[in-house]
């Protein structure tokens, strides 16, 4: 199953990189970095990138395919690594699983003054109207309430900071691209989240053979389909500590 997350699940857009990352970021530290599809990208513009990862197996997989990338066992409510030693800390589609009054202060405490916390998702842009009923057409029937990437209700992809957090420069923007897939491979995505990892397998087999059926007018003569995305991101600056100086 790691391995077909990784296979299937989309990394993020140049443009939302070039946005979240700043400029001369030396260490860079990811929690919940699942099998490292936002890792190999963030690699790219940091000196040094530690992927935290709780889960043994994708941890794993995120090992043999990031060359140069340090991982460790890890949760971002408790990241293991030292004080003021990140200029930044990123999260990709993660965010909604951390214990936010807790984890919040952790990134603060690994942050440098001055460092930034960025937040990612990427997921079907919705605003296209064949790809919202999807959400629909994979559930029970009779069943209409929006659902994000994992099969929670969807309550956007939002970033509220506890009262008092350390940050400022508070910003968000989003980027649109998109994503050339198999009919089969959009199905076997659909069937990476949660939602339908933990139905009862009838269930699950039949939202996948609805969602099938509606996808196979839409593809190519070769099978392909055009599948719209969007990365939605979010990002803020440490306060600089009390005594500090103002970075740069």
């Amino acid at each position: 199953m790691a391995a077909d997350y990784d296979r299937l699940r989309p990394g993020p857009p140049d443009a939302a990189l070039d946005w979240l990352v700043p400029e001369g970021c030396a260490t860079a530290v990811e929690l919940g970095a699942g099998t490292g599809l936002f890792t190999r990208a963030l690699a790219r513009r940091a000196g040094q990138v530690i992927a935290v990862e709780p889960d043994d197996r994708m941890r794993a997989v995120l090992a043999a395919r990031s060359a140069g990338v340090r991982a460790v066992a890890g949760r971002g409510e408790e990241i293991p690594v030292p004080d003021a030693s990140a200029d930044g800390v990123f999260v990709s589609s993660a965010w909604h699983w951390l214990d936010h009054d807790v984890a919040v202060p952790e990134i603060a405490r690994v942050l440098r003054d001055g460092g930034r916390l960025g937040v990612t998702w990427a997921s079907r842009d919705r605003l296209a109207d064949w790809v919202a009923e999807l959400d629909t057409i994979r559930q029970r029937r009779g069943a209409r309430q929006a659902r994000d990437e994992d099969g929670r209700p969807r309550r956007g992809h939002e970033v509220t900071l506890p009262d008092g957090a350390p940050f400022r420069n508070v910003a968000s923007a989003s980027f649109t691209f998109s994503r050339t897939m198999t009919v089969d491979d959009l199905v076997d995505w659909l069937g990476t989240h949660s939602g339908f990892i933990t139905a009862p397998d009838e269930e699950r087999a039949a939202g996948l053979a609805r969602a099938r059926e509606a996808l196979l007018p839409r593809a190519d003569a070769n099978g392909f389909i055009e599948v719209p995305m969007r990365s939605t991101c979010w990002r803020a600056d440490r306060l600089v500590r009390q005594g500090g100086r103002p970075p740069g």
